[in-house]
C-alpha cells in the first residue's frame, strides 16, 4: 500500500515514518509539510492512503482532505492530530480514521487495515463537494488537474464560474483553469460570494459593476475584470438586479 505523510512538524512524521517502517505492506511514497505540498505529492504519486495532519499553515488538513475526495482514484485518509476536538469535522471531510498524537503502533496498523478495506472497494464519487456546507467548512482554494499536477486557485481571485459540458471554467486572475466540479455544488458552497446570472455561469458578487440592456434586447452584466460582458438570463434578472441593489 502506497503511504504518503503530510504534517508540518518534522519530528512527527519522522515517528510516522518510523511506525511506518515497521509494518509489512508499505511504501512510503512521498512526505508533505503543509496541504499545497501534500495534494501536489497527490497528483504526482497516487497514494493509496494519506496519513494527514490537521492543524498546518495555509491549507490545513479538512480542507486537504475535501480537495483529495475529488481525486481519481481517491484515497484514503487518515487524520492524525494532537487534538481530538476536530473529530466531528473529519469524519465530515470522509476521513476513514482517526488518530491522537502520539500515534501508537496499534492504533495506525487498525488504521492500516481500514485502509486496505477502502482500497479494496473504493470507487470514484465525483467531485466529493456535493451537499451544503458551513462557512469553516469552505474551500479557500479550487483545484484545478493538470496533465499529473495541480493548480491551486484562491477563491478571492475567481471573476466568474463557467460551465461547459462536464466541465467549470474557472476565470481568475491569473487567466483560466478547468475544474470537474458542477455549478451547483459550487453555488452551493460559496452561494455567499458568487450569484448566477445564467444556467451556466455564478459571478463573484464584488465582479459586478452595473447591468446594461444589449441592442438585441438581453441583459448584460459588466464586470470589473471582465473582457467582454456577460450575458444574464431573463429568470435571473429580477434578482440579480436585487442583488447589484445591495453590493
Amino acid at each position: 500500500m502506497r503511504v504518503l505523510i503530510a504534517d508540518d512538524e518534522p519530528l512527527a512524521r519522522e515517528r510516522l515514518r518510523d511506525l511506518l517502517a515497521e509494518q509489512p505492506g508499505i511504501e512510503l511514497v512521498a512526505e508533505a509539510g503543509d496541504g499545497r505540498e501534500a495534494l501536489h505529492a497527490c497528483a504526482q504519486h497516487h497514494p493509496d492512503l494519506v496519513l494527514l495532519d490537521i492543524a498546518m499553515p495555509g491549507i490545513d488538513g479538512l480542507e486537504t482532505a475535501r480537495h483529495l475526495a475529488a481525486f481519481e482514484p481517491r484515497p484514503a485518509v487518515v487524520f492524525c492530530t494532537a487534538y481530538d476536538a476536530h473529530a466531528l469535522s473529519a469524519f465530515e471531510a470522509a476521513a476513514i480514521d482517526y488518530l491522537v498524537k502520539p500515534v501508537r503502533p496499534e492504533r495506525l496498523a487498525a488504521a492500516l487495515d481500514r485502509a486496505r478495506t477502502f482500497a479494496a472497494g473504493r470507487t470514484t464519487n465525483g467531485s466529493g463537494t456535493e451537499g451544503a456546507t458551513t462557512p469553516d467548512q469552505r474551500r479557500t482554494h479550487l483545484c484545478a488537474r493538470l496533465r499529473g499536477s495541480l493548480r491551486l486557485i484562491p477563491i478571492e481571485d475567481v471573476h466568474y464560474l463557467q460551465a461547459e459540458e462536464k466541465y467549470v471554467v474557472v476565470h481568475h486572475a491569473r487567466g483560466e483553469d478547468l475544474i470537474e466540479e458542477s455549478l451547483k455544488s459550487l453555488e452551493e458552497e460559496f452561494g455567499d460570494r458568487f450569484v448566477r446570472i445564467h444556467r451556466n455561469c455564478l459571478v463573484a458578487r464584488h465582479e459586478i459593476v452595473e447591468l446594461k440592456r444589449a441592442p438585441d434586447g438581453h441583459v448584460q452584466a459588466v464586470l470589473r475584470h471582465g473582457d467582454h460582458p456577460l450575458e444574464v438570463s431573463r429568470r435571473c434578472v429580477a434578482h440579480l438586479r436585487e442583488t447589484v441593489k445591495h453590493l
